[in-house]
This record gives C-alpha cells, structure tokens and sequence, in this order.
C-alpha cells in the first residue's frame, strides 16, 4: 500500500516545509515504525499556512498502524495477481541490475553542472541543474534506491514517462544510475506547482477551464494508452512561465492492459482517491477521472473536500458518502457544476471519461496559457 504524502506533484518541484500535525503522533498513528519521520517532515512541504495545523497527510506505515486498530472496517490488502505488486523478495543487487536495464548508461555529471537543490519530497530530493553545452536549464530527480517504500514503483517514472510523449505532459529526457541513487532528468518548469495558485488566489472559470482542458488532454492521451495515473491533485500539476500546463509525478502510475484490466492496489493521496481506491475493488482509468473533480472543487474551494478532516476519517467520508460538492454552489455556474457531475460519480461505469468531458460545454471557455499568467504573478506577492 502507497499513499503519496501531500506532495508529490512537488516531489518534482516541493515548496516550504510544514509542520505534521500533533494528531499525527497519537495512537494509531505511531511514528515510531515509520520509514521517514525526518524526510517526512521535510516532505510535508505543501501547504496553506492557514491550514499547517488541519494539513494532515499519512503515511503508509502510519496508516497500517491505524488499519490494524480497525481491521473491520478496512480489510487487510489482498494482493491482487503477481501483476499487481506482490511482496518483493528480490535483493537490492539484483533490483539494481534490473533498472540498469532501463535507464541509459553513463553518468549525467559529466554534462550537467551547478546542481541546486529545491526541494525534497517522499521518494528522494530535486534539483535543478545546467547543461554545459546548452545553458538550458533541467530539473534532476534524485531517488535512493535503499529508502524506497515501494522500490519497484520507480520503474514508473523511468519507463513510463520514457515512452509517453505529450504536449502536457512533463518531458523526461533521460535517466541514469548514479551509485545508489536513480537520477531521473527532465524539464523544469518555472512556473512550478498549480497548487501554489489555488493555495493562494481565487481561479475564475476561464482559468479553470483553461487548466481542465490542458489535463483532460494529457489523461486522454495517457488513457488511452493503458496509463492510470493514481495521484492527480493540483501538486502534479506544473506551469511554464508561460502558463503552459503540464502533468507531472508518474511515480505511483500503473499500466493496464487486455490481460490486466484492473488495479488492487491502494495508491494515491488520502482526499482526492475515488471511493473505489477506498473500498479496495479492482479500479481503471476512472479514478484519475474522480480525482480530477476534486481537483476542480480544489480550484474553486482552495482545498479538497474533508481538508480538514484526518485522512482515516475523510477516507471513511469519500468511501460512505455521496460525492462532495463544492461550498458554495451558487457562486459556479451551470457549466462548471454539470461539468462537475460527470466526474464526481460513485459508480466508476456512470463516470464519464476523459475523451467524453473534452467536448463538454464548459471547456469552451478555456482561454490560451497566458490567461494563466496573472495568477502566477499574484502568488509571488505573497
């Protein structure tokens, strides 16, 4: 079971650091098993800072801490087919010799210089870096093997974003073994997370629009391929200086096929998981449909439904309710709450999908990139 901590759209590019709650260390959540409390709270690095207090994410180790107080409630994981992650006995050299495999050889310093590093996230640091012959610059991933949770979860964000090419999706130039570390280089986006935009200013419906479009087209894309993506919120959402909009985070992705057509295991970030996640049945391509919604409520709302809520309890909320509405329905217009309708569907087979909400009405509001560019200055002022 892997649930992503706040950030890991900013596990590409995280922001300043939080506190975790105090509730955090009460029982059920005990943090004495956990695999990172000091790199947690260095990953804990999202956030509202009106909301440092409420901001309350949850590991795994923690999390099957609190499952094992209420294992009625949550059956324990039942590993789905030898496909869908079973418990690895394989050694950390030959692990090693497997992604060898994958990556390219050589070694990435010898045409990158001036690493700074921006950010550390749950799976390993940032930085961004030159290249010497062009100036340009990238952003490096840098992911130690030993401290992985799920090890194998790192073949994702080498082979997948290695394969897939898209106009919105974040660019992956290359990957290296450096010692123990995989290095993953890819482009860097200046313009950083969209959560700092709905953390800070209030979206109108052009720009929302404008941001839904920029996905729907990245998820179709990827979809069709086969790809679940399994952590959309605004942290895997990266702008251009430009206001380009990119998806990003293919660390905790899965890929489906004729012969495996659905997913078991538990992935994702507590507040936007589809209650199908939750209630642990075999899922599609349709959560990152549910976790879009939420996203959308996020750029109305400025935060997920529950927010404010522990992640046990608002997990037991999406997975017993009906589907969250945004706060103040009246303040959105027909189109964004029919658009809304579609996405936010407890039954995964009534959800529309990605293909479907691309002709909806409401995408025909959707400006060009630069109508994101204000947002990006206001935040900065802050």
């Amino acid at each position: 079971m892997v649930l992503s901590p706040p950030l890991s759209g900013s596990d590409t590019y995280p922001r300043g650091p939080a506190k975790l709650p105090q509730s955090q260390s009460k029982a059920g959540y005990s943090s004495s098993s956990h695999q990172y409390p000091s790199g947690y709270h260095k990953a804990t690095l999202y956030h509202h800072p009106s909301l440092q207090s409420s901001s309350q994410y949850i590991s795994t180790a923690s999390y099957l801490s609190s499952l094992s107080l209420s294992s009625s409630t949550y059956p324990p994981p039942s590993w789905g087919s030898s496909s869908d992650q079973q418990p690895s006995r394989v050694s950390h050299e030959q692990f090693r010799a497997a992604l060898q495999l994958v990556v390219s050889p050589g070694d990435p310093r010898e045409y990158l210089d001036n690493f700074i590093k921006i950010g550390e996230g749950s799976t390993g640091i940032v930085c961004i870096a030159t290249e010497k012959h062009t100036g340009r610059q990238v952003a490096v991933k840098k992911m130690d093997l030993r401290k992985q949770q799920r090890r194998e979860l790192l073949f994702n964000e080498v082979v997948i974003m290695r394969d897939y090419h898209h106009d919105n999706v974040v660019d992956m130039y290359n990957s290296y073994l450096v010692g123990d570390e995989l290095w993953v280089v890819m482009e860097f986006l200046e313009g950083g997370a969209l959560t700092d935009i709905v953390t800070h200013t209030r979206m109108n419906e052009e720009q929302i629009a404008t941001v839904c479009l920029s996905v729907l087209r990245a998820l179709s894309y990827l979809h069709n391929q086969g790809v679940i993506h399994r952590d959309i919120k605004s942290d895997s959402i990266l702008l251009t200086s430009d206001g380009r909009i990119k998806l990003s985070d293919f660390g905790f992705c899965a890929q489906v096929s004729k012969e495996v057509p659905k997913r078991k295991s538990l992935v994702g970030t507590p507040y936007w998981m589809a209650p199908e996640v939750i209630s642990r049945l075999p899922y599609g391509t349709e959560v990152d449909i549910w976790s879009l919604g939420i996203m959308v409520i996020e750029m109305i709302d400025g935060e997920p439904p529950y927010f404010n809520e522990p992640p046990l309890q608002a997990m037991r909320r999406i997975r017993d309710s009906l589907p969250p509405r945004v706060k103040d329905l009246h303040k959105v217009s027909s189109a964004l709450r029919g658009f809304l309708d579609l996405m936010l569907v407890r039954e995964p087979s009534q959800r529309a999908t990605a293909q479907e909400l691309l002709g909806h009405p409401f995408l025909k509001l959707a400006g060009p990139p630069s109508c994101i560019v204000p947002l990006m200055r206001q935040y900065r002022h802050h």
